[in-house]
């Protein structure tokens, strides 16, 4: 139960940053946080992460069903086992039903974290993105470590 408290807690402000944006900024405007790094920009995505596969939205409704409803198997599946690998998937659910929110009522997904890297300007993202990486990570983490222990118990 606890897993589904984290996804809904990512939706709820994935849901309501992306609502602070569209209301409170016109799209483009910027806002400087720390110079040089970081700025609230208003940006709209209409494709996936970078505008990948810009304006398949059918594509993407298929996908992100299939993906929620896996991740939803894996969480009951797996919770047990591993709260590493159950938080990392949690916080991908919250972040594909973030983005998947946007698509299905906007037909775009509210992007508005834009952080430059020394002189390169990174991709404009939300939580919901942010959410889908740190799970990712915890993802791969797992593999790396926690899965050999835990087939180690589970033979032996």
């Amino acid at each position: 139960m606890i897993y589904y408290i984290i996804a809904l807690i990512v939706i709820g402000l994935d849901q309501l940053t992306k609502w602070l944006i569209v209301n409170n900024m016109e799209y483009g405007d910027s806002i400087t946080v720390i110079e040089n790094l970081f700025y609230i920009t208003s940006h709209r995505n209409t494709g996936a992460a970078w505008g990948i596969l810009e304006g398949q939205f059918w594509f993407f409704y298929l996908v992100t069903l299939v993906v929620i409803i896996g991740l939803v198997y894996y969480i009951q599946t797996m919770s047990k086992k591993s709260g590493l690998l159950a938080i990392g998937l949690s916080l991908m659910l919250g972040g594909a039903i973030g983005n998947f929110i946007d698509r299905v009522i906007h037909q775009e997904v509210v992007d508005f974290i834009h952080i430059y890297i020394f002189d390169y300007s990174f991709p404009i993202f939300n939580i919901a993105d942010s959410a889908l990486c740190i799970g990712v990570a915890l993802l791969v983490i797992f593999m790396l470590f926690e899965e050999k222990i835990i087939k180690e118990k589970l033979n032996g």
